[in-house]
Protein backbone atom coordinates (compact mmCIF):
# COMPACT_ATOMS: atom_id res chain seq x y z
CA UNK A 1 0.00 0.00 0.00
CA UNK A 2 1.59 3.29 -1.02
CA UNK A 3 1.42 6.07 1.53
CA UNK A 4 2.06 9.77 1.96
CA UNK A 5 3.81 11.15 5.00
CA UNK A 6 0.80 13.11 6.20
CA UNK A 7 -1.83 11.23 8.23
CA UNK A 8 -4.87 13.04 6.81
CA UNK A 9 -4.46 11.78 3.25
CA UNK A 10 -2.35 8.74 2.53
CA UNK A 11 -1.51 8.33 -1.11
CA UNK A 12 1.34 7.38 -3.37
CA UNK A 13 3.67 10.26 -4.22
CA UNK A 14 6.48 10.11 -6.74
CA UNK A 15 9.28 12.68 -6.47
CA UNK A 16 11.78 13.87 -9.01
CA UNK A 17 15.24 12.39 -8.43
CA UNK A 18 18.40 14.46 -8.45
CA UNK A 19 21.75 12.85 -9.27
CA UNK A 20 24.10 12.15 -6.37
CA UNK A 21 27.84 12.40 -6.75
CA UNK A 22 29.83 9.22 -6.11
CA UNK A 23 32.35 6.72 -7.39
CA UNK A 24 30.05 5.30 -10.08
CA UNK A 25 26.37 5.29 -11.05
CA UNK A 26 26.07 1.82 -9.51
CA UNK A 27 27.50 2.88 -6.15
CA UNK A 28 25.46 6.12 -6.17
CA UNK A 29 22.29 4.11 -6.61
CA UNK A 30 23.27 1.52 -4.00
CA UNK A 31 24.18 4.09 -1.36
CA UNK A 32 21.08 6.20 -1.99
CA UNK A 33 18.69 3.23 -1.73
CA UNK A 34 20.28 1.62 1.32
CA UNK A 35 20.48 4.95 3.17
CA UNK A 36 16.83 5.66 2.61
CA UNK A 37 15.73 2.19 3.68
CA UNK A 38 17.95 2.33 6.78
CA UNK A 39 16.48 5.71 7.71
CA UNK A 40 12.81 4.95 7.02
CA UNK A 41 12.14 1.22 7.26
CA UNK A 42 9.45 0.15 9.70
CA UNK A 43 8.13 -3.19 8.56
CA UNK A 44 8.06 -6.77 9.81
CA UNK A 45 11.46 -8.01 8.63
CA UNK A 46 13.87 -8.93 11.42
CA UNK A 47 16.90 -9.28 9.14
CA UNK A 48 20.02 -7.22 9.90
CA UNK A 49 19.85 -4.53 7.21
CA UNK A 50 23.22 -3.04 8.16
CA UNK A 51 25.00 -6.38 7.81
CA UNK A 52 23.22 -7.11 4.53
CA UNK A 53 24.13 -3.68 3.17
CA UNK A 54 27.79 -4.28 3.99
CA UNK A 55 27.66 -7.75 2.42
CA UNK A 56 26.12 -6.54 -0.83
CA UNK A 57 28.28 -3.40 -0.96
CA UNK A 58 31.28 -5.73 -1.07
CA UNK A 59 29.62 -7.80 -3.79
CA UNK A 60 28.92 -4.62 -5.77
CA UNK A 61 32.57 -3.62 -5.55
CA UNK A 62 33.54 -6.99 -7.01
CA UNK A 63 30.96 -6.64 -9.79
CA UNK A 64 32.26 -3.16 -10.60
CA UNK A 65 35.98 -3.90 -10.20
CA UNK A 66 36.67 -4.00 -13.94
CA UNK A 67 34.44 -1.00 -14.78
CA UNK A 68 35.48 1.62 -12.25
CA UNK A 69 33.44 4.82 -12.37
CA UNK A 70 31.59 3.52 -15.46
CA UNK A 71 29.77 0.81 -13.48
CA UNK A 72 26.14 1.22 -14.47
CA UNK A 73 22.91 1.92 -12.66
CA UNK A 74 21.67 -1.45 -13.96
CA UNK A 75 24.43 -3.26 -12.07
CA UNK A 76 23.60 -1.37 -8.90
CA UNK A 77 19.91 -2.19 -9.34
CA UNK A 78 20.68 -5.90 -9.79
CA UNK A 79 22.66 -6.00 -6.55
CA UNK A 80 20.00 -4.05 -4.67
CA UNK A 81 17.36 -6.48 -5.92
CA UNK A 82 19.34 -9.39 -4.47
CA UNK A 83 19.87 -7.51 -1.21
CA UNK A 84 16.18 -6.76 -0.70
CA UNK A 85 15.23 -10.29 -1.65
CA UNK A 86 17.40 -11.58 1.19
CA UNK A 87 16.06 -8.85 3.47
CA UNK A 88 12.73 -10.63 3.14
CA UNK A 89 10.16 -7.83 2.80
CA UNK A 90 8.56 -7.98 -0.63
CA UNK A 91 7.17 -4.47 -0.18
CA UNK A 92 10.71 -3.05 -0.01
CA UNK A 93 12.32 -3.06 -3.45
CA UNK A 94 13.72 -0.92 -6.24
CA UNK A 95 12.03 0.02 -9.51
CA UNK A 96 13.75 1.30 -12.59
CA UNK A 97 12.87 4.63 -14.27
CA UNK A 98 10.33 2.94 -16.52
CA UNK A 99 8.59 1.37 -13.53
CA UNK A 100 8.54 4.75 -11.80
CA UNK A 101 7.04 6.32 -14.90
CA UNK A 102 4.26 3.70 -15.01
CA UNK A 103 3.39 4.57 -11.40
CA UNK A 104 3.40 8.27 -12.20
CA UNK A 105 1.12 7.79 -15.20
CA UNK A 106 -1.50 5.97 -13.15
CA UNK A 107 -1.39 7.99 -9.96
CA UNK A 108 -1.49 11.31 -11.80
CA UNK A 109 -4.31 10.17 -14.09
CA UNK A 110 -2.28 10.87 -17.22
CA UNK A 111 -3.49 10.20 -20.73
CA UNK A 112 -1.11 7.93 -22.65
CA UNK A 113 -1.14 5.84 -25.80
CA UNK A 114 -2.85 2.49 -25.11
CA UNK A 115 -4.64 -0.29 -26.95
CA UNK A 116 -6.95 -0.66 -23.93
CA UNK A 117 -5.86 -4.24 -23.16
CA UNK A 118 -4.17 -5.19 -19.90
CA UNK A 119 -1.99 -8.29 -20.08
CA UNK A 120 -0.38 -10.68 -17.59
CA UNK A 121 2.22 -13.39 -18.13
CA UNK A 122 0.87 -16.92 -18.39
CA UNK A 123 2.14 -20.23 -19.71
CA UNK A 124 1.85 -20.05 -23.50
CA UNK A 125 1.39 -16.30 -23.83
CA UNK A 126 0.08 -13.08 -22.35
CA UNK A 127 -3.37 -13.42 -20.83
CA UNK A 128 -5.79 -10.57 -21.48
CA UNK A 129 -7.09 -9.78 -17.99
CA UNK A 130 -9.07 -6.62 -18.76
CA UNK A 131 -10.16 -4.46 -21.68
CA UNK A 132 -11.25 -0.83 -21.47
CA UNK A 133 -14.76 -0.40 -22.90
CA UNK A 134 -14.70 1.52 -26.18
CA UNK A 135 -10.94 1.07 -26.64
CA UNK A 136 -9.14 0.03 -29.86
CA UNK A 137 -8.60 -3.46 -28.40
CA UNK A 138 -12.34 -3.92 -27.90
CA UNK A 139 -13.09 -2.51 -31.33
CA UNK A 140 -10.68 -4.99 -32.92
CA UNK A 141 -12.46 -7.87 -31.17
CA UNK A 142 -9.94 -8.76 -28.45
CA UNK A 143 -11.63 -10.39 -25.45
CA UNK A 144 -10.88 -10.88 -21.78
CA UNK A 145 -9.04 -14.20 -21.27
CA UNK A 146 -7.79 -14.35 -24.84
CA UNK A 147 -4.21 -15.63 -24.88
CA UNK A 148 -1.80 -13.47 -26.88
CA UNK A 149 0.83 -15.96 -28.04
CA UNK A 150 3.02 -13.64 -30.14
CA UNK A 151 3.53 -9.89 -30.36
CA UNK A 152 4.98 -8.51 -33.59
CA UNK A 153 6.16 -12.04 -34.39
CA UNK A 154 7.95 -12.64 -31.07
CA UNK A 155 6.92 -15.22 -28.47
CA UNK A 156 5.05 -13.71 -25.54
CA UNK A 157 4.38 -14.64 -21.91
CA UNK A 158 6.05 -17.84 -20.71
CA UNK A 159 7.34 -20.98 -22.35
CA UNK A 160 8.11 -23.98 -20.15
CA UNK A 161 8.03 -21.80 -17.06
CA UNK A 162 10.61 -19.35 -18.45
CA UNK A 163 9.83 -15.80 -19.52
CA UNK A 164 9.45 -15.39 -23.28
CA UNK A 165 10.91 -12.29 -25.03
CA UNK A 166 7.72 -10.21 -24.75
CA UNK A 167 6.17 -9.52 -21.35
CA UNK A 168 3.55 -7.03 -20.14
CA UNK A 169 6.09 -4.20 -19.81
CA UNK A 170 7.35 -4.80 -23.34
CA UNK A 171 3.77 -4.61 -24.60
CA UNK A 172 3.25 -1.30 -22.79
CA UNK A 173 6.46 0.02 -24.32
CA UNK A 174 5.10 -0.82 -27.77
CA UNK A 175 1.81 0.89 -26.94
CA UNK A 176 3.58 4.10 -25.95
CA UNK A 177 5.31 4.11 -29.34
CA UNK A 178 1.84 4.63 -30.87
CA UNK A 179 2.36 2.14 -33.70
CA UNK A 180 0.02 -0.75 -34.65
CA UNK A 181 0.84 -3.93 -32.73
CA UNK A 182 0.35 -7.27 -34.50
CA UNK A 183 -0.71 -10.05 -32.15
CA UNK A 184 -1.54 -13.73 -32.54
CA UNK A 185 -4.49 -14.73 -30.36
CA UNK A 186 -5.68 -18.10 -29.09
CA UNK A 187 -9.20 -18.59 -27.80
CA UNK A 188 -11.43 -21.63 -27.21
CA UNK A 189 -13.28 -23.22 -30.15
CA UNK A 190 -11.64 -20.89 -32.64
CA UNK A 191 -8.69 -20.98 -35.05
CA UNK A 192 -5.81 -18.79 -33.96
CA UNK A 193 -6.41 -15.16 -34.89
CA UNK A 194 -4.11 -12.41 -36.06
CA UNK A 195 -5.16 -8.93 -35.01
CA UNK A 196 -3.64 -5.52 -35.55
CA UNK A 197 -4.16 -3.39 -32.45
CA UNK A 198 -4.04 0.38 -32.79
CA UNK A 199 -3.57 2.79 -29.91
CA UNK A 200 -5.26 5.99 -28.85
CA UNK A 201 -4.92 8.45 -26.01
CA UNK A 202 -6.51 6.81 -22.95
CA UNK A 203 -6.08 7.22 -19.21
CA UNK A 204 -3.21 5.09 -17.93
CA UNK A 205 -5.34 3.72 -15.11
CA UNK A 206 -7.60 0.71 -15.39
CA UNK A 207 -11.12 0.91 -13.99
CA UNK A 208 -13.55 -1.60 -12.46
CA UNK A 209 -15.84 -3.25 -14.99
CA UNK A 210 -19.17 -5.02 -14.54
CA UNK A 211 -20.18 -8.31 -16.17
CA UNK A 212 -22.83 -10.93 -15.45
CA UNK A 213 -22.82 -14.69 -14.92
CA UNK A 214 -24.83 -17.44 -13.20
CA UNK A 215 -27.62 -19.65 -14.50
CA UNK A 216 -30.07 -16.77 -14.35
CA UNK A 217 -27.56 -14.08 -15.33
CA UNK A 218 -28.07 -12.31 -12.01
CA UNK A 219 -24.62 -12.80 -10.48
CA UNK A 220 -22.67 -9.56 -10.88
CA UNK A 221 -18.92 -9.85 -11.48
CA UNK A 222 -16.92 -6.71 -10.83
CA UNK A 223 -13.34 -7.00 -12.05
CA UNK A 224 -11.34 -4.60 -9.90
CA UNK A 225 -7.87 -4.09 -11.43
CA UNK A 226 -6.17 -1.58 -9.10
CA UNK A 227 -6.53 0.67 -6.07
CA UNK A 228 -3.93 3.15 -7.34
CA UNK A 229 -6.23 5.91 -8.72
CA UNK A 230 -7.48 8.45 -6.21
CA UNK A 231 -11.07 7.64 -7.16
CA UNK A 232 -10.70 3.83 -7.18
CA UNK A 233 -13.28 3.38 -4.39
CA UNK A 234 -15.76 5.73 -6.07
CA UNK A 235 -15.48 3.82 -9.33
CA UNK A 236 -16.08 0.53 -7.51
CA UNK A 237 -19.07 1.95 -5.65
CA UNK A 238 -20.54 3.16 -8.95
CA UNK A 239 -20.26 -0.32 -10.50
CA UNK A 240 -21.77 -1.87 -7.36
CA UNK A 241 -24.76 0.47 -7.43
CA UNK A 242 -25.15 -0.23 -11.14
CA UNK A 243 -25.27 -3.95 -10.34
CA UNK A 244 -27.83 -3.38 -7.58
CA UNK A 245 -30.02 -1.30 -9.88
CA UNK A 246 -29.95 -4.13 -12.45
CA UNK A 247 -31.16 -6.65 -9.86
CA UNK A 248 -27.95 -8.44 -8.90
CA UNK A 249 -28.70 -11.46 -6.72
CA UNK A 250 -25.09 -12.24 -5.75
CA UNK A 251 -21.77 -10.47 -6.15
CA UNK A 252 -18.30 -11.64 -7.16
CA UNK A 253 -15.33 -9.26 -6.92
CA UNK A 254 -12.36 -10.35 -9.03
CA UNK A 255 -9.04 -9.24 -7.51
CA UNK A 256 -6.84 -11.89 -9.14
CA UNK A 257 -4.77 -9.30 -10.99
CA UNK A 258 -5.02 -6.42 -8.50
CA UNK A 259 -1.60 -5.53 -7.12
CA UNK A 260 -2.84 -2.94 -4.63
CA UNK A 261 -2.62 0.83 -4.47
CA UNK A 262 -3.81 3.59 -2.15
CA UNK A 263 -4.58 2.57 1.42
CA UNK A 264 -7.44 5.03 1.77
CA UNK A 265 -9.04 3.66 -1.39
CA UNK A 266 -9.01 -0.02 -0.41
CA UNK A 267 -10.29 0.75 3.09
CA UNK A 268 -13.13 2.81 1.62
CA UNK A 269 -13.95 0.18 -0.99
CA UNK A 270 -14.05 -2.67 1.54
CA UNK A 271 -16.51 -0.71 3.66
CA UNK A 272 -19.31 -1.42 1.17
CA UNK A 273 -19.74 -4.68 3.12
CA UNK A 274 -19.34 -3.31 6.67
CA UNK A 275 -17.64 -0.36 8.40
CA UNK A 276 -13.84 -0.67 8.37
CA UNK A 277 -11.37 0.64 10.90
CA UNK A 278 -7.75 0.13 9.89
CA UNK A 279 -5.03 1.01 12.38
CA UNK A 280 -1.44 1.62 11.45
CA UNK A 281 1.80 2.25 13.26
CA UNK A 282 4.68 4.09 11.69
CA UNK A 283 7.98 5.62 12.79
CA UNK A 284 9.13 9.05 11.70
CA UNK A 285 12.21 10.86 13.00
CA UNK A 286 12.59 8.12 15.60
CA UNK A 287 9.10 8.53 17.04
CA UNK A 288 6.29 5.98 16.79
CA UNK A 289 2.86 7.21 15.75
CA UNK A 290 -0.47 5.40 15.43
CA UNK A 291 -3.23 6.40 13.02
CA UNK A 292 -6.67 5.03 12.22
CA UNK A 293 -8.28 5.04 8.79
CA UNK A 294 -11.93 4.29 8.34
CA UNK A 295 -14.44 3.61 5.64
CA UNK A 296 -18.23 3.52 5.81
CA UNK A 297 -20.66 2.64 3.00
CA UNK A 298 -17.92 2.71 0.39
CA UNK A 299 -16.52 6.14 1.22
CA UNK A 300 -13.58 7.45 3.20
CA UNK A 301 -14.35 8.39 6.79
CA UNK A 302 -12.85 10.45 9.55
CA UNK A 303 -14.75 8.93 12.45
CA UNK A 304 -13.35 9.52 15.92
CA UNK A 305 -15.71 6.95 17.38
CA UNK A 306 -16.76 4.03 15.21
CA UNK A 307 -19.49 3.25 17.77
CA UNK A 308 -21.47 6.23 16.48
CA UNK A 309 -21.93 4.60 13.06
CA UNK A 310 -25.47 3.20 12.64
CA UNK A 311 -25.63 -0.59 13.09
CA UNK A 312 -25.75 -2.58 9.87
CA UNK A 313 -24.21 0.15 7.73
CA UNK A 314 -23.41 -1.42 4.36
CA UNK A 315 -24.06 -0.83 0.68
CA UNK A 316 -24.10 -4.53 -0.24
CA UNK A 317 -25.72 -6.99 2.18
CA UNK A 318 -26.15 -9.94 -0.18
CA UNK A 319 -23.89 -12.95 -0.77
CA UNK A 320 -20.40 -12.12 -2.01
CA UNK A 321 -17.26 -13.95 -3.10
CA UNK A 322 -13.81 -12.47 -3.74
CA UNK A 323 -11.48 -14.08 -6.30
CA UNK A 324 -7.80 -13.98 -5.32
CA UNK A 325 -4.49 -15.43 -6.48
CA UNK A 326 -0.70 -14.97 -6.53
CA UNK A 327 -1.06 -11.58 -8.25
CA UNK A 328 -3.40 -10.29 -5.52
CA UNK A 329 -1.23 -8.06 -3.34
CA UNK A 330 -1.04 -5.28 -0.80
CA UNK A 331 -4.26 -3.24 -0.69
CA UNK A 332 -6.11 -6.01 -2.53
CA UNK A 333 -5.22 -8.30 0.38
CA UNK A 334 -6.49 -5.70 2.84
CA UNK A 335 -9.78 -5.43 0.91
CA UNK A 336 -10.17 -9.21 0.97
CA UNK A 337 -9.40 -9.42 4.69
CA UNK A 338 -12.16 -6.97 5.59
CA UNK A 339 -14.57 -8.48 3.06
CA UNK A 340 -14.02 -11.90 4.67
CA UNK A 341 -14.73 -10.46 8.10
CA UNK A 342 -18.03 -9.17 6.72
CA UNK A 343 -18.95 -12.64 5.47
CA UNK A 344 -17.43 -12.81 1.98
CA UNK A 345 -16.01 -16.09 0.68
CA UNK A 346 -12.44 -15.84 -0.63
CA UNK A 347 -11.91 -18.20 -3.57
CA UNK A 348 -8.75 -19.00 -5.52
CA UNK A 349 -5.12 -19.25 -4.48
CA UNK A 350 -2.88 -17.90 -1.72
CA UNK A 351 -2.10 -14.21 -2.23
CA UNK A 352 1.25 -12.43 -2.60
CA UNK A 353 1.84 -11.79 1.11
CA UNK A 354 2.33 -8.05 1.69
CA UNK A 355 -1.09 -7.23 3.12
CA UNK A 356 0.08 -6.13 6.58
CA UNK A 357 2.29 -3.18 5.65
CA UNK A 358 2.41 0.07 3.70
CA UNK A 359 5.07 1.88 1.69
CA UNK A 360 6.35 5.18 0.41
CA UNK A 361 8.24 5.66 -2.84
CA UNK A 362 11.48 7.62 -2.61
CA UNK A 363 13.48 8.95 -5.57
CA UNK A 364 16.73 7.39 -6.74
CA UNK A 365 19.56 8.93 -8.79
CA UNK A 366 18.67 6.93 -11.91
CA UNK A 367 15.12 8.32 -12.03
CA UNK A 368 13.68 5.18 -10.48
CA UNK A 369 12.29 4.76 -6.99
CA UNK A 370 12.90 2.68 -3.91
CA UNK A 371 9.76 1.35 -2.27
CA UNK A 372 10.25 1.44 1.51
CA UNK A 373 7.96 -0.26 4.01
CA UNK A 374 7.14 2.37 6.63
CA UNK A 375 3.90 1.11 8.17
CA UNK A 376 2.66 -1.91 10.10
CA UNK A 377 -1.05 -2.68 9.85
CA UNK A 378 -3.53 -3.72 12.54
CA UNK A 379 -7.27 -4.16 12.88
CA UNK A 380 -9.44 -2.19 15.31
CA UNK A 381 -8.50 -4.58 18.15
CA UNK A 382 -4.81 -3.94 17.67
CA UNK A 383 -4.22 -7.36 16.10
CA UNK A 384 -1.70 -7.45 13.25
CA UNK A 385 -3.31 -7.95 9.86
CA UNK A 386 -2.28 -11.18 8.12
CA UNK A 387 0.43 -10.82 5.51
CA UNK A 388 -1.26 -13.36 3.23
CA UNK A 389 -4.85 -14.26 2.45
CA UNK A 390 -5.55 -17.98 2.39
CA UNK A 391 -8.74 -18.66 0.41
CA UNK A 392 -11.77 -20.18 2.09
CA UNK A 393 -12.17 -22.24 -1.08
CA UNK A 394 -8.97 -23.37 -2.81
CA UNK A 395 -9.47 -23.18 -6.58
CA UNK A 396 -6.19 -22.60 -8.48
CA UNK A 397 -6.41 -21.07 -11.92
CA UNK A 398 -6.11 -23.43 -14.89
CA UNK A 399 -4.72 -21.70 -17.97
CA UNK A 400 -5.45 -24.71 -20.20
CA UNK A 401 -9.10 -24.88 -19.14
CA UNK A 402 -9.39 -21.12 -19.57
CA UNK A 403 -7.80 -20.75 -23.00
CA UNK A 404 -8.71 -24.09 -24.59
CA UNK A 405 -12.08 -24.90 -23.01
CA UNK A 406 -13.32 -21.44 -22.07
CA UNK A 407 -13.73 -22.49 -18.43
CA UNK A 408 -12.75 -20.18 -15.59
CA UNK A 409 -12.44 -22.82 -12.88
CA UNK A 410 -11.91 -20.25 -10.11
CA UNK A 411 -15.09 -18.41 -11.07
CA UNK A 412 -16.92 -21.74 -11.27
CA UNK A 413 -15.77 -22.57 -7.74
CA UNK A 414 -17.02 -19.20 -6.50
CA UNK A 415 -20.45 -19.81 -8.04
CA UNK A 416 -20.59 -23.24 -6.40
CA UNK A 417 -19.60 -21.78 -3.02
CA UNK A 418 -22.27 -19.10 -3.25
CA UNK A 419 -24.87 -21.71 -4.22
CA UNK A 420 -23.87 -23.88 -1.26
CA UNK A 421 -24.10 -20.89 1.05
CA UNK A 422 -27.60 -20.09 -0.23
CA UNK A 423 -28.71 -23.71 0.30
CA UNK A 424 -27.84 -23.71 4.02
Amino acid sequence: MPLHRFPRALFLALLLALPVAGASPASDLFQSATRQVAREYYGWSTADLKALSEKYDALLRVRCSNQGDACSYATGRDVLTDLFKEFGDAHTNVRDPEGAERLREVTQDLAVQRTGARLARAEGGLLVVSIIPGSPAEAEGLRVFDLVTTVNGEAAGKRGGENAPVGPNDFIRLERAAQPIRVSVRRPASPDLTLSLNTQSLLARDVPTLAWTGTDGKVAVISYPTFLPSDASQLFLARLKEAEAAGARELIVDLRYNGGGSLTECVAAASVFAPVEYKSQTRYNGRLSTYSFTGVNGTRGNFLNMKTIPPGSAVWKGPVAVLVGPNTASCAEVFTYYAQRAGAIAVGEKTRGVGNSGVVFDPLPDGGVVSVTVLRAFNEKGEALPDTITPDVLAPGDIVALTEQGRDVTLEAALQALAAQAAR
